[in-house]
């Protein structure tokens, strides 16, 4: 009689990435780093743009 087992219950097997619920982390620190670069490039642009227009 122990031979006899009861069928394991098991959960569905989730998805690797669930991709609904959680936002994968290296993405969100590349697009963090990439705003962040936006940014530093976009005032520096804009500096130069002031300082060329002050020298008139």
């Amino acid at each position: 009689m122990d031979a006899v087992q009861e069928p394991s219950r098991e959960e569905p097997a989730k998805s690797v990435m669930d991709e609904e619920r959680s936002f994968p982390r290296g993405l969100a620190i590349r697009l963090f780093v990439y705003l962040i670069a936006g940014h530093v490039l976009a005032g520096f642009l804009y500096l130069l743009f002031e300082a060329g227009a002050g020298g008139r």
